[in-house]
Order: structure tokens, then C-alpha cells, then sequence
């Protein structure tokens, strides 16, 4: 697995994940989400594209960071899921607490939406 992290603007990360997020990967991908929200950057973007399979363990980092987000203020939003891990958001049930957007370019168009003091949708 490999992380990549592109900075939109000062409280936005676009959080970029490429190959299988697991066990053997989850712990890394947790310590770059949160290394994000110690630098400042509460609102996150994970960008999910390049993830071809999801385990429990990518599941519980994706509800672990959506409630340290919303501890400090922040937001987090998924983006452009593949169909498999699209289809494991969608029978836990986490795509309710977590907005889950086609691409990144309308996760972060969202993003802004929301906060210009639109309703993002």
C-alpha cells in the first residue's frame, strides 16, 4: 500500500490510498490520517480509487477517523470507491455517518459547499 497527501488548503487534506487496505496496512494508513489531524488538517479526503479490497481493519480506520474528525470540527468524506469496498461502506452501513462521493473532484466540491455555508448536497 502506498499513501499519497495533496494539501488543497490549510485545513484539507486529500489523503490518497493505492492498493489493498488490510491488517498489514491499516495501522500505516491510520498513522497518515491522523498525522493530518495533528498538523492542523481536520477535514480529510480519502481517496479510495486505487483500493481494490477493504478488510474490517481498513473499516474500522475509516469509523475511527470519521469520529476524530468530528472531535475536533473537522469532516471526513470518502471518495471514488471501488465497487468492492464501495459494496462493504454500503452493507455496514458507514456510508450514513461518512459522505461517500464518486470522485475526489466532487468530494472536494462538496467540501467547499459546506463550508461557504451551503448545504454541500
Amino acid at each position: 500500500m502506498t499513501v499519497e497527501v495533496h494539501l488543497p488548503e490549510p485545513e484539507l487534506a486529500v489523503v490518497s490510498v493505492a492498493g489493498e487496505l488490510d491488517v498489514d496496512t491499516a495501522t500505516e494508513l491510520h498513522y497518515q490520517l491522523a498525522n493530518q489531524l495533528h498538523h492542523g488538517r481536520r477535514h480529510l479526503v480519502l481517496d479510495l480509487t486505487a483500493v481494490p479490497f477493504m478488510d474490517s481493519s481498513g473499516l474500522n480506520i475509516v469509523i475511527r477517523t470519521q469520529q476524530e474528525t468530528r472531535r475536533v470540527g473537522g469532516s471526513l468524506r470518502l471518495a471514488g470507491p471501488t465497487a468492492a469496498v464501495r459494496r462493504i461502506i454500503d452493507l455496514t452501513g458507514v456510508g450514513i455517518t461518512t459522505p461517500v462521493h464518486d470522485t475526489v473532484d466532487e468530494a472536494l466540491a462538496r467540501h467547499r459547499g459546506e463550508a461557504a455555508g451551503g448545504s454541500g448536497v
